[in-house]
């Protein structure tokens, strides 16, 4: 008896880790950030085509939630997809896979007022 409550106990520990649906993730570059608090992020999708077996490019764009606003254009940024935080924003902001070059020349450049 005494064994069989020790593997229950055993399995809350992992449930934690495994709890939660697997949400969609996509990588692509950002487009814009004219929005408060929202991207807009161009996936590009390279699909074979079904008669003729070459790989079509195809871009998407899809609108996130970054609370911080801390992603800038031309940034390779993850989403996620998340529950609908307005009529197009369905995804948000995960990581910031990779900087921009022309987002650290406009840091280190003063501004002009």
């Amino acid at each position: 008896m005494t064994a069989t409550t020790d593997t229950n106990a055993a399995t809350p520990a992992a449930a934690p880790e495994t709890t939660g649906a697997r949400r969609n993730e996509k990588v692509g570059n950002v487009v814009s950030t004219k929005m408060q608090k929202t991207i807009v992020v161009e996936v590009e999708m390279r699909k074979a085509h079904p008669k003729y077996k070459r790989i079509v490019k195809s871009n998407k764009k899809f609108y996130a939630h970054d609370e911080q606003n801390s992603a800038r254009v031309g940034d390779v940024v993850r989403i996620r997809e998340s529950r609908p935080l307005s009529k197009l924003k369905r995804w948000a902001l995960e990581e910031i896979v990779r900087r921009s070059s022309l987002s650290q020349i406009e840091d280190t450049a003063p501004k002009a007022v």
